[in-house]
């Protein structure tokens, strides 16, 4: 007859194979006999959790903390069972609660790390990885996490030689290559830039968890490919669909109510782009619903926020299916993500369907790729109709183009100086105050080539890093041109003094392939005429977009000779610059993509179409 160890460690071993319902069963006898056995309850509550039973996995933890409590492991469990059900704070006062009996139990420091890093408490969080490799200095977990957080902190270098750490443990960690490529654009370091894209060509290709899907965005311009690696990624990190909140039940509303889901309800482009669009929906047919999932930054933007919602909710420290519930005790009838696979978005949050309509807009230029996702809303130049196949969702259409603008921002009305801004006093001035990972080794070949064929020009770049500024300049003297003619814009406070500096600008030149976005629009709207490659996936489209729009085709290039050839025609043409800048002025006062208040309506207009189409399938 076998012991009560011997039984014990029968049922660990079956749970390590993954047999669960015979570990419950052994377990559970071994319990009948032992109630008060604290392995036995640790264990059992470690099947029940893993077979998504978080009540009972509560149960025994509890139970088991009381017989045994200072047997860290149960606590483990408890803080785990807790975090599953989205009580963070609990769970971390049971994790804490180990760490004093146990304070080198890496699987509490792991698994509260990742919890701090969700609740943006990144500081604590490198603190917990840095006490594991302490402990197990190649732990692969705590490496990652680490490097991830270093990026945070912007202390690039680090987080490189991390991600390069990493790999050499683990050459196929889950998205390692990409993590480590996309790191390397934010410096400039452009090290084996081809044989990494290459490797994560082939490997999103095959399958593979090679690159996440924003990161890709930076160095591909497939559509069919951004579909896969995208797919690769939601099957991954999304989980699958949960018995869903919403059941059928058709509401019976006087408005509308919908609801934006984003962490950038704050300082932040996509906060600028829909704070207008926020105040100017029409308050008789729609109730708007802010549900806020990052942190209160306190600017004087969220405050505008705060006063155009009906109702705004700081839901940082919740769970995700304590997010979808709370949606749908509101009765939302459409729910949008405004952010995607971008940092701190929540798409699990939309698993649970909370809202009838769900769908995807503008923080995000791509497909999400899950099943539970219903629309996109884009304009027919950044996803044609016959790139819909690279879609799961349905692609919802704006008349005009999909990036909203705010109309009520005044550009400062001094313009500063070339002295002040670092410029010379006379020559042409060629603007890209884009994001340093859209900088890749083939535009900068481009833009080299553009310095070399105009003399006296400078290029005008926002980058603030010192390791990628040094690297740009490293690049420059390679391919023969003076790196101080290169000037990096320093930040400044206010929106309105950053969109008067573009005043002093020739022109704006767009990154490939992934476009500028809000900083495109910002140079528009200040007056600067953009120069852009068209590609042809999402990313590589905005741009275009923005000057369908403006009714500027003309400054749209298909190719890196073209573009190259306008942008040396154009500013070997002062006049023609000038009657671009005036075409612009004259444009933007009659277009729509000035117009927020316009914009507005035609986005109520979707919001109306698609919740119809919806209730029309449940009738």
């Amino acid at each position: 007859m076998p012991s009560k160890d011997e039984r014990l460690l029968e049922a660990i071993g079956l749970q390590n194979q993954g047999k669960n319902d015979a570990a419950a069963l052994l377990l559970e006898q071994i319990l009948v006999s032992d109630p008060h056995n604290a392995a036995g309850l640790y264990s059992l509550g470690l099947v029940c959790l893993n077979r998504g039973n978080l009540a009972l996995a509560l149960q025994h933890a509890e139970k088991g903390c009381e017989i045994a409590p200072r047997f860290a492991p149960l606590r483990f469990l408890w803080g785990a069972a807790l975090q599953a059900a989205g009580r963070y704070e609990e769970a971390l006062r049971r994790y804490d609660e180990a760490l004093e009996f146990q304070p080198d139990f890496v699987n509490v420091l792991i698994n509260s790390g990742v919890l701090l890093r969700e609740l943006h408490r990144h500081k604590e969080a490198l603190e917990r990885f840095a006490k594991v490799l302490a402990i197990e200095p190649n732990h692969v977990g705590a490496l990652a996490n680490s490097a991830i957080l270093l990026t945070e902190f912007k202390q690039s270098e680090q987080a490189i030689a991390m991600f390069v750490r990493l790999l050499a443990l683990n050459p196929d960690y889950d998205y390692g290559l990409g993590l480590l490529l996309y790191e390397r654009l934010h410096i400039g370091d452009w090290i084996d830039f081809s044989k990494l894209v290459d490797a994560i060509d082939c490997g999103v290709r095959q399958g593979k968890r090679v690159c996440k899907s924003l990161a890709y965005m930076a160095v591909s311009d497939s559509a069919s490919d951004h579909f896969l690696c995208t797919r690769i990624f939601a099957h991954h990190f999304c989980p699958p669909p949960k018995p869903p909140l919403w059941n059928g039940q058709v509401y019976q509303h006087d408005r509308i109510r919908v609801a934006y889901v984003s962490p950038d309800l704050r300082e932040h482009p996509v906060g600028h782009l829909m704070a207008g669009v926020f105040e100017h929906h029409d308050q008789e047919r729609f109730q708007i619903i802010g549900i806020s999932l990052g942190i209160d930054d306190r600017s004087r933007l969220r405050a505008r926020m705060l006063k155009a919602f009906d109702q705004f909710i700081d839901v940082q420290q919740m769970g995700g299916r304590q997010v979808a519930e709370f949606m749908r005790e509101q009765e939302v009838d459409i729910a949008v993500d405004l952010a995607g696979y971008t940092s701190d978005s929540r798409i699990d949050v939309f698993s649970y369907r909370p809202a009838p309509v769900q769908a995807t807009f503008l923080g995000f230029p791509g497909t999400l790729g899950v099943s539970y996702m219903d629309y996109l809303i884009a304009d027919r130049h950044v996803i044609p109709p016959e790139h819909q196949p690279f879609y799961s969702e349905s692609v919802a259409y704006l008349p005009d183009s999909y990036l909203p603008t705010d109309r009520s921002i005044q550009i400062a009305g001094r313009t500063p100086t070339r002295s002040e801004c670092g410029l010379p006093e006379s020559g042409p001035v060629l603007c890209s105050f884009s994001h340093d990972y859209k900088i890749s080794p083939p535009l900068w070949a481009v833009w080299m080539r553009i310095l070399q064929r105009i003399p006296g020009s400078v290029l005008w770049l926002a980058c603030r890093h010192d390791a990628a500024q040094g690297n740009y300049r490293k690049q420059a003297s390679l391919a023969g041109i003076d790196p101080e003619r290169l000037v990096f814009a320093k930040r400044v406070p206010r929106v309105e003094d950053h969109l008067a500096r573009y005043r002093l600008a020739d022109l704006f030149l767009d990154t490939w392939p992934y476009n500028a976005h809000t900083t495109a629009a910002d140079a528009l709207m200040a007056g600067l005429p953009v120069v852009t490659r068209m590609g042809g996936a999402f990313p590589a489209r905005v741009a275009g977009s923005l000057l369908h729009t403006l009714g500027l085709p003309e400054l749209i290039a298909p190719d890196w000779e073209s573009y190259e050839e306008l942008v040396v025609r154009l500013v070997g043409d002062p006049p023609a610059v000038a009657a671009l800048k005036r075409k612009l002025a004259d444009n933007s006062v009659t277009s729509p993509l000035f117009d927020t208040a316009s914009f507005t309506r035609n986005l109520e207009e979707v919001f109306t179409t698609m919740l119809r189409e919806k209730m029309a399938l449940v009738a």
